[in-house]
């Protein structure tokens, strides 16, 4: 089974995979977000794994806004422990290090090491990405924040283990597909709506889920394009869409807003 993720090898979305799914599968890297969803839709992978919140930076909010746009429906969860390490090319130890390079979410959960030693942060689009620049620019000036595993795949070096701010740091995966899944007993239903633009109204459309006692996980806004000040809702709901009493209060819910759109129902992740 192909599992497209964005990145290049080494990344913590193919650590995931990996978790996840075992060692057989085979990883698709893809440069952008955008592309996972290009992959799977175009049938050159038959899933893919992106990645959604941290514990520390918050919300991927271009993983939200391509979940709205496109059809395919989350199918499942991947929680992973994030631990960053500082790596750089074989001889380079910390003093020869003025700047480290990184995804800018990674640069984040990493922030009080970055400023303890006075480091220049420079986001790029990859963790692993920034290990494979490293080496292949031959650069010893500088360092890069990624997994031990990018460190193996690009024979670097380890400066040091473990830099993440907050050892409590957790990355939170959707696996994407053509299909959402059947009923488990023990699933989490993500959803995306928009309200009128009144008052109370997102008071009334989360009454749905209140007033049958369903468990939101998270609740989050993004702003509509083209239409300022007007929001979308992203919701995680415990249940799956087909249990009755989540499949009523998805019918009130269409019935008090102006769109509502089921991303997908699967399986909790442990």
């Amino acid at each position: 089974m192909r599992v497209a993720f964005q990145g290049e090898p080494g990344a913590y979305s193919e650590e995931a995979i990996i978790q996840h799914f075992g060692s057989t599968v085979e990883p698709l890297p893809r440069p952008y977000l955008r592309d996972v969803f290009d992959a799977v839709e175009g049938g050159e992978a038959e899933i893919g794994l992106i990645p959604v919140e941290n514990t520390i930076e918050g919300s991927i909010v271009r993983s939200f806004d391509l979940f709205n746009e496109r059809s395919l429906k989350a199918r499942g969860e991947v929680i992973l422990r994030v631990i960053h390490c500082l790596i750089a090319n074989p001889g380079v130890s910390l003093p020869d290090v003025s700047r480290v390079y990184s995804h800018s979410q990674a640069l984040g959960q990493c922030r009080a090491f970055i400023e303890e030693h006075g480091l220049e942060s420079v986001a790029a689009s990859d963790t692993a990405g920034s290990v494979k620049m490293l080496k292949t620019l031959g650069i010893r000036d500088a360092a890069a924040i990624a997994s031990s595993r990018a460190a193996e795949v690009y024979e670097m070096n380890i400066i040091e283990r473990g830099i993440e701010t907050h050892k409590e740091n957790f990355t939170r995966f959707i696996a994407i597909g053509g299909e959402d899944r059947q009923p488990t007993s023990d699933d989490k239903t993500s959803l995306v709506f928009v309200t009128d633009h009144k008052p109370g109204a997102l008071h009334r459309a989360l009454g749905s889920f209140a007033r049958r006692q369903i468990d939101l996980t998270k609740i989050e806004s993004r702003p509509q394009v083209g239409k300022p000040w007007e929001y979308l809702f992203f919701v995680d709901v415990v249940g799956h869409r087909d249990d009755p009493d989540l499949r009523e209060a998805l019918e009130e819910l269409r019935e008090s807003t102006r769109m509502v759109k089921v991303l997908g129902s699967y399986p909790r992740s442990a």
